[in-house]
């Protein structure tokens, strides 16, 4: 699908642009509905084009035997049920209320569900469903979401290929193409040397009718190169965690941007596609004055009389521009003057009689 409407961006794979940017919330609130607006209401001012909660219950999501596979130093939690039922707090009516939030400040909800009943009342919510790299292989629930036919984000983190193409198929097989492919890394953190950001462009290739994004795991400390390194690889939509408190303890606080880290890497986005321009070489109109004034004319290296057949020892080049251009010294040399021409004198188109 080379064009997706995504909330309010229209994605175009060809078309250069700055990146669809979600701040992903997860459940960074930890259950506090006030901090969850607070978040909305920083990504909103930060310029994010969404935020992005999880939506999940421990129970359907994780046995009571899941072992954790995070940096327990920072996430000391050995269980993943335990972990999921810490932060399972909202359900329908607070992500309807989250919904209504984001609305009002013009930023789009997006969530990512875990089961089907997350799926269901969060249909009339969401512009586009994002499914986890966990869930990759998860048959049922892709053709399950796949049939409400909306736009599907599809984060790839420990996937092969054929895994990746084989979810593709499933998806297609309910009539609904609107794909998005997120290169990932599925570390929790992702050490930098492991980011492997040149997945993105060979995704590109790989999955020329599809659009490529990339969601990242990475510490914050280099936010900006990281993010903006995978948009200029080709990443048209970027997810990261994002918390109000990156100091805080636990769970994704310690591998998220805040409002600063999102603010900055927007505002430099757009300085970098202000210089980028577009993909065509042309003149500017701000150039005019420098191909006049910079460039260079012929010019007469020492007197030249009225009736002279113009020789070559006769003419040298010099600036500025507004007289008959270097790239034409072939027709004046043999050519005749028209009238006196003085040493250093640009020559001019109405002094030279060009030779036949």
């Amino acid at each position: 699908m080379r064009e997706i409407k995504l909330g309010k961006r229209v994605i175009k794979r060809n078309e250069f642009d700055l990146p669809y940017i979600i701040a992903e919330a997860g459940v960074n609130h930890e259950g506090d509905i006030e901090r969850a607006k607070q978040m909305i209401e920083e990504v909103a001012r930060a310029g994010g084009d969404s935020i992005k909660f999880q939506v999940y219950k421990a129970e359907t999501l994780a046995s009571k035997y899941s072992p954790a596979y995070w940096d327990t130093t920072k996430e000391p939690t050995k269980s993943q049920y335990e972990l999921f039922k810490k932060y399972d707090k909202f359900w329908k009516n607070e992500f309807e209320e989250l919904a209504d939030y984001a609305k009002a400040y013009k930023i789009d909800f997006l969530a990512t569900p875990f089961d089907i009943e997350s799926a269901d009342f969060l249909e009339p919510l969401v512009p586009a469903y994002k499914i986890a790299s966990a869930d990759i292989t998860n048959k049922p629930f892709l053709k399950y979401i796949a049939k409400k036919g909306k736009p599907i984000i599809l984060s790839t983190g420990a996937s092969t290929i054929s895994e990746i193409w084989r979810a593709i198929e499933w998806i297609k097989e309910e009539g609904n193409d609107q794909i998005i492919l997120l290169h990932c890394v599925l570390n929790y953190p992702t050490k930098y040397e492991n980011a492997n950001l040149g997945a993105i462009k060979k995704m590109r290739e790989l999955f020329p009718d599809y659009i490529i994004g990339y969601s990242d795991h990475t510490l914050p400390e280099h936010v900006d190169e990281v993010l903006i390194t995978a948009w200029l690889l080709g990443a048209q939509v970027i997810e990261k965690h994002y918390t109000w408190n990156k100091s805080l303890p636990g769970n994704d606080h310690y591998h998220a941007m805040d409002y600063h880290d999102l603010k900055r890497v927007i505002e430099k986005m757009k300085f970098i596609k202000r210089i980028i321009g577009k993909f065509e070489k042309h003149y500017l109109p701000s150039e005019e004055v420098s191909r006049k004034y910079a460039r260079r004319s012929l010019v007469a290296k020492r007197h030249i009389p009225k009736g002279k057949v113009i020789e070559e020892e006769d003419i040298t080049w010099k600036r500025p521009g507004t007289g008959i251009p270097p790239w034409m010294i072939d027709h004046v040399i043999g050519g005749i003057a028209l009238d006196d021409i003085e040493e250093d004198e640009v020559l001019t188109f109405n002094k030279i009689q060009f030779k036949k």
